[in-house]
């Protein structure tokens, strides 16, 4: 019961409002693939945040007088970029890898939710233990301890 409850409220959580409106749906609407901003680079566990930079690949002449758009200008100057509020979070003690996620056939949406339809993301799919653990039964993946635990010794 704990850890259903636990998985129940993992996926109830609220949209973070981040610094800059962003919307997924706006941008995979005109053609962006999420791998544009979220760069997979080697070793492949994590998906990188995009930084102000790649915002401004585009915004340097798109909208270039939205309010939105002149604050991300200000903001990727900066050394530390965008402050971009995570959404999910998997915590450090967990071995994960998005890249070999991808190449076991999952998209972006299988964890994430229907992210191309949001103008907002917030955590809609169970990425706690016992959602990952659902989900590598009903996919035959492998479900032991050091499958994403690494082995005490």
């Amino acid at each position: 019961m704990r850890l259903l409850l636990f998985s129940i409220l993992a996926v109830t959580a609220f949209a973070q409002d981040q610094p800059i409106p962003y919307s997924h749906k706006q941008h995979l609407a005109m053609g962006l693939k999420c791998s544009f901003c979220h760069e997979n680079v080697d070793p492949g566990e994590m998906m990188g945040i995009p930084d102000g930079k790649k915002c401004m690949t585009c915004h340097s002449a798109v909208k270039t007088d939205s309010p939105h758009i002149q604050k991300l200008t200000a903001l990727a100057k900066r050394p530390n970029g965008v402050p971009w509020v995570r959404v999910y979070q998997i915590p450090s003690y967990v071995m994960f890898s998005h890249r070999t996620h991808t190449q076991a056939g999952n998209t972006c949406e299988t964890c994430h939710g229907p992210v191309a339809q949001r103008e907002q993301i917030k955590k809609e799919t169970d990425i706690s233990m016992g959602g990952c653990m659902s989900c590598h039964t009903a996919k035959k993946a492998p479900n032991e301890c050091t499958s994403c635990h690494e082995e005490k010794k």
